[in-house]
C-alpha cells in the first residue's frame, strides 16, 4: 500500500510548487480586528454529501447573517479533500470541508500553517465507505460475503481516501487478498465497472448513487456490514488558528452558520432544498441521484448523523482514524493527534446557547420512491 499519509502531503506538495507557493511558517494573512468586514474564501466539496452543510451556507447564503456587514466568502470547490489541505496551506483557502483523513493530517502540519478542527459535519457508514460490484456479480446475502468474493479479483478506490481505510479494512475483516487493489479516480473506476475490467470498487457519495442509478454497478457492502469504528467515517470543519485567535467574531460568527445549514439539513422537509442546491453547485448530477445519497436507503438505515461537536462517539472514531494514520505511516513519529488540533469549545458554547444537543439530527434513508422533484 502507497504512504497513505504521502499521498494528502504529496498533494497539497503539487499544488503548492504548481502554484509557486512557498509559504513562511506560521505566516500572517491578515483578517483584521473583530468587528471590521473580513473576506473568507472557503473550500468545500460539493461532490462529497457527508459535507453538504458547506452546499447549504452556500446555497442560502447564511454566512451573510453572522459575519460582520461588508463581509464576503468565495466558495471555491475542491474534488478531494487534499486539494483542499493544499489551499489551505498555501493560504489560499482559509476554512475547509473536508473528510477525517485530510482534516487529520492537515492538523498535522503546524510547522507551515497552524489548521484546527472546529466542527464536526457529519459522520456515517453509508457515505464514504461503500462498495461496488459489477451487475453480474452474484447475488450476495450481506456485504461481508460481498468482500469475500472479491479474493483474488482486481479491486479499486482512491486511494488516500476515506474509501482507502474503509477497502483495506473491508478485506482485512473478510479476509482476503485482492490480485490487485488499485488506485483509480472515479471516473476511472466508472470506466472499469462498466467494462467488466475490475470486480469491485470503494467509492463515496454521490458517485456511488450515480453509477448505481445510472445501471453501471450495484451496491454490494457498506460499512454497516463491517465492526469498528473505522468502518464509518466523518467529515470536518478546518479553520486556520489565524482567524481563531485573530478573529472570534468570525470563528463564532462561522460556526453559528454552519449550526443553521445541520439544523436544515436534518430537517427531512428540506430534502428536495438541499438537493436543488446541490444540483445548483454541481455539474453532471442528477438532482434525483443527489437526491438519493443522503436521502435513499431502501432499509431505512442511517445516511448521516449531524452531530456538530466532538462527542464522544466521533472521539472514538477521531482516535482510531489517527491510530490507523499513525500505524501506517508514523508519521512525525506521532502516534496521537497534536494537542489542540481539536478546537471545537467555541461550536459547544454556540450548541448551548441555541438550546440544543448532539447529535442535531439523524437522516435514516427512505426508499426512492420518496423523491419529490
Amino acid at each position: 500500500m502507497k504512504n497513505f499519509v504521502r499521498l494528502f502531503i504529496g498533494s497539497a506538495a503539487a499544488w503548492l510548487l504548481a502554484f509557486g507557493v512557498v509559504p513562511t511558517a506560521m505566516a500572517k494573512v491578515g483578517f483584521g480586528k473583530p468587528g471590521e468586514k473580513v473576506d473568507l474564501v472557503i473550500g468545500y466539496q460539493p461532490y462529497y454529501t457527508e459535507s453538504w452543510s458547506g452546499v447549504v451556507i452556500n446555497g442560502k447564503q447564511l454566512w451573510k447573517k453572522h459575519l460582520p456587514a461588508g463581509s464576503s466568502a468565495k466558495f471555491e470547490i475542491g474534488l478531494q479533500g487534499s486539494v483542499i489541505v493544499g489551499k489551505l496551506l498555501g493560504e489560499k483557502n482559509h476554512i475547509g470541508y473536508m473528510g477525517d483523513m485530510p482534516a487529520i493530517v492537515s492538523s498535522m502540519r503546524e510547522d507551515t500553517i497552524d489548521l484546527r478542527m472546529i466542527a464536526v459535519l457529519g459522520t456515517s457508514k453509508m457515505q464514504c465507505n461503500i462498495f461496488l460490484v459489477p451487475n453480474n456479480a452474484p447475488k450476495f446475502k450481506t456485504g461481508l460475503d460481498a468482500v469475500k468474493w472479491m479474493d483474488g479479483k482486481l479491486i479499486a478506490a482512491p486511494h488516500g481516501a476515506c474509501t482507502d481505510r474503509f477497502a483495506l479494512l473491508a478485506f482485512e475483516q473478510a479476509g482476503i487478498k485482492p490480485k490487485k487493489y488499485l488506485n483509480q479516480n472515479i471516473e476511472n473506476i466508472t470506466k472499469n465497472l462498466e467494462a467488466g475490467k475490475i470486480a469491485g470498487a470503494a467509492i463515496w457519495e454521490p458517485t456511488a448513487s450515480k453509477i448505481e442509478l445510472l445501471g453501471i454497478a450495484r451496491r454490494g457492502a457498506t460499512g454497516e456490514d463491517f465492526k469498528g469504528d473505522d468502518a464509518g467515517d466523518a467529515g470536518f470543519l478546518v479553520m486556520m488558528n489565524e482567524i481563531i485567535q485573530d478573529r472570534p467574531d468570525v470563528h463564532r460568527g462561522w460556526l453559528e452558520a454552519e449550526l443553521d445549514a445541520q439544523v436544515f439539513i436534518a430537517d427531512l422537509n428540506n430534502a428536495s432544498a438541499v438537493a436543488k442546491m446541490a444540483d445548483d453547485q454541481t455539474e453532471g448530477m442528477d438532482r434525483k441521484i443527489l437526491w438519493a445519497s443522503l436521502y435513499r436507503e431502501e432499509s431505512g438505515r442511517n445516511k448521516l448523523t449531524l452531530d456538530f461537536i466532538f462527542n464522544d462517539k466521533v472521539k472514538t472514531m477521531l482516535k482510531a482514524s489517527t491510530a490507523f494514520l499513525a500505524g501506517k505511516n508514523k508519521f512525525g513519529g506521532r502516534q496521537e493527534l497534536r494537542p489542540n488540533a481539536v478546537d471545537d469549545s467555541v461550536a459547544r458554547e454556540v450548541l448551548k446557547a441555541r438550546g440544543l444537543s448532539s447529535p442535531l439530527g439523524k437522516i435514516d434513508g427512505v426508499p426512492l420512491s420518496s423523491y419529490k422533484d
